[in-house]
């Protein structure tokens, strides 16, 4: 019975981990849902077998899981925005006078 609810399970994994990348444009998002459905699924294959494979596959996923969300979350300093998110977007003040100088109005 276990066996068969792990094999859904994984099957609805992989299904939920397309339909998210397919509907949210979000790569990122779709690989930890599947991961963490991938792990519930490895749970629940461990509650069915309490084997030592069982138990050493469930570690591989839940490994796996964690190096892929370190990957995933980490961003390469040159790829980082150089400008404050607060400054970004604003323009400089616009002057009052006609002058580029300032406190003169003319020559």
């Amino acid at each position: 019975m276990i066996g068969a609810l792990v094999e859904v399970v994984t099957a609805l994994a992989l299904i939920v981990g397309v339909v998210t990348a397919l509907c949210t444009g979000a790569l990122r998002v779709a690989v930890r849902v599947l991961l963490d459905l991938l792990t519930a699924a490895g749970l629940l294959r461990l509650a069915g077998d309490p084997q030592w494979g069982g138990l050493a596959v469930a570690a591989a996923i839940v490994a796996l899981r964690q190096l892929l969300a370190a990957a995933l979350s980490f961003t390469p300093p040159w790829s980082r925005p150089t400008i404050p998110a607060t400054l970004r977007g604003r323009r400089p003040p616009l002057s009052v006078g006609g002058s580029s100088e300032t406190g003169k109005a003319g020559g």
